[in-house]
């Protein structure tokens, strides 16, 4: 269209498309531009397990997602309350107190009402049945505040919400790369420089929405920021998210910001291939390593499996593989506890081995055997049996004397057949990112905001330092992308007047 976009919103993710839905509540133009082409489109999203966290006081709440739950289902589950206190002290938590408090306080206190807006907008969604949820009497209840995914999980809340651009009128662009923004004599954004099949294009708009993904598929960025050896990991998600966003961003003037030296990462199968798989997506990831014992090679541990429920340690163990030789870890686990292992365990991608001792596991994972043979005793021998086992609750059985305790969910490692998973280190999203303000817009270092400019997702610097609690990257895609896009708007609409 010669006259420009009112939005153009770069990338085609959770956080750009949310952004592309909400923009186009409010005014007539909308384009969206997505470096990959259609058949790899969704971005990071497609790789998640599409669970989100978000604030909820009751059943009443969760119903508001889930209209068509059935009575049967209702009395089925105990899913308690996790409120924005809870929500907000998590993220305090876990970042050491780091994250940015108004950011957060807009993550916590949209949560729920963005995930009601997305689906009265036609996105369903379900109770997380198959990776959260776990039997406690005649009652489901739900690991660490996380109790409904999009319905197909990552892959499917993608394709829904594709849906939905498509039914709302807003155009997409495959293909096409942002190139560079297009400021005028001000200093405004008034549009993107793009480079697509037909070379490269000058793109009009009134505002322009960046939400395209962090620098973790960049492998020089990874480790010029995240230090030597990233350059080496595999990347979790698409080939695509290389910093774009991030660069024109901060060649425009914005404020670097956020945790530049860290990500978010996890244990991912040691023979995944380089990028997401679309067809595995995130089932080459294994979480139950609290069940169990983590090894390098030598056969030693090196970390407190049980310091807490999964949803709270991932980040931070899945970064710490990488420090082992040669950047290998063993998970490994006894016949007790096979059926606490979650899903992604027996794909048959999986690297995997199964023996009825230590020594002949240890031989088949390329573990030192003596070496793993004496942790094993030591560990077992270290065990406090007088506390009872729970896996539900932070239970408190642990070990003593050792020079790594287990301080939850420790069980001696004696029943066989015992069965071993071999991971590595898989890289999701960075951390460091660009300055954005409470209404979504890009800042300079003086604070200012960047005339027409906004910014979504991942790019986003400032919410997550060292680690993050479990499904917040999709909740905090989702708000932002909302709230981004919508100002965006209204700033275009402005324009026109």
């Amino acid at each position: 269209m010669a006259e420009g976009y009112d939005v153009i919103v770069v990338g085609a993710g959770n956080a750009a498309l949310s952004a592309a839905i909400a923009a186009k509540e409010v005014c007539d133009s909308v384009l969206v531009v997505e470096k990959a082409p259609d058949y790899f489109r969704g971005g990071n999203t497609y790789f998640t397990g599409g669970i989100i966290r978000f604030a909820f006081e009751g059943i009443e709440d969760i119903k508001t997602l889930i209209p068509d739950m059935s009575p049967t289902e209702e009395h089925s589950v105990e899913v308690g309350s996790y409120t924005q206190n809870q929500f907000y002290d998590d993220m305090m938590r876990v970042t050491h107190g780091l994250t940015d408090p108004e950011l957060a306080q807009i993550l916590v206190s949209q949560s729920l009402p963005t995930m009601q807006w997305l689906r009265e907008k036609g996105v369903r969604f379900v109770m997380s049945f198959g990776r959260q949820a776990f039997k406690d009497g005649d009652k489901y209840r739900f690991w660490g505040g996380l109790v409904v995914e999009a319905v197909g999980a990552g892959k499917g809340l993608s394709d829904q919400q594709f849906e939905v651009i498509k039914r709302s009128g807003v155009d997409i662009r495959y293909s096409t790369q942002g190139v560079d923004l297009i400021r005028d004599d001000t200093g405004k954004v008034c549009g993107l420089r793009v480079l697509g099949p037909g070379g490269y294009e000058d793109i009009p708009g009134r505002s322009v929405v960046l939400a395209c993904g962090g620098f973790e598929a960049n492998a020089e960025m990874r480790c010029r920021y995240l230090g030597p050896g990233w350059e080496l990991v595999k990347v979790r998600g698409v080939p695509y998210n290389t910093g774009d966003g991030i660069r024109m961003a901060l060649e425009a003037g914005a404020q670097s910001y956020g945790h530049w030296s860290s990500c978010h990462a996890v244990a991912w199968d040691l023979n995944a291939p380089a990028f997401g798989d679309r067809t595995v997506t995130e089932l080459f990831q294994k979480h139950s390593y609290p069940f169990g014992l983590m090894v390098n090679v030598n056969g030693e541990r090196f970390l407190d499996e049980g310091a807490d429920f999964r949803n709270y340690t991932y980040v931070t163990y899945g970064r710490a593989l990488l420090t082992q030789p040669q950047g290998v870890t063993f998970q490994l686990f006894d016949e007790k506890v096979k059926h606490l292992l979650r899903d992604e365990y027996w794909i048959p991608q999986a690297t995997t081995a199964e023996a009825d001792t230590i020594e002949e596991l240890a031989r088949k994972l390329d573990i030192n055997p003596a070496g793993l043979a004496k942790t094993v005793r030591d560990y077992n021998a270290a065990v406090r049996r007088d506390i009872p086992y729970n896996p539900t609750v932070k239970d408190g059985r642990r070990t003593e004397g050792l020079a790594v305790n287990k301080t939850n969910w420790a069980q001696p490692l004696d029943t066989p057949p015992y069965r071993g998973w071999a991971v590595t280190t898989g890289i999701s999203f960075t951390f460091g990112g660009v300055k954005i303000n409470t209404r979504g817009q890009v800042v300079t270092n003086a604070q200012e905001p960047i005339p027409g400019l906004y910014a979504a997702g991942e790019m986003v610097g400032g919410l997550f330092y060292y680690n993050y609690p479990g499904g917040s990257g999709l909740s905090a895609g989702m708000v932002f992308g909302r709230l981004s896009g919508t100002n965006a708007a209204q700033d275009a609409m402005k324009l026109k007047d």
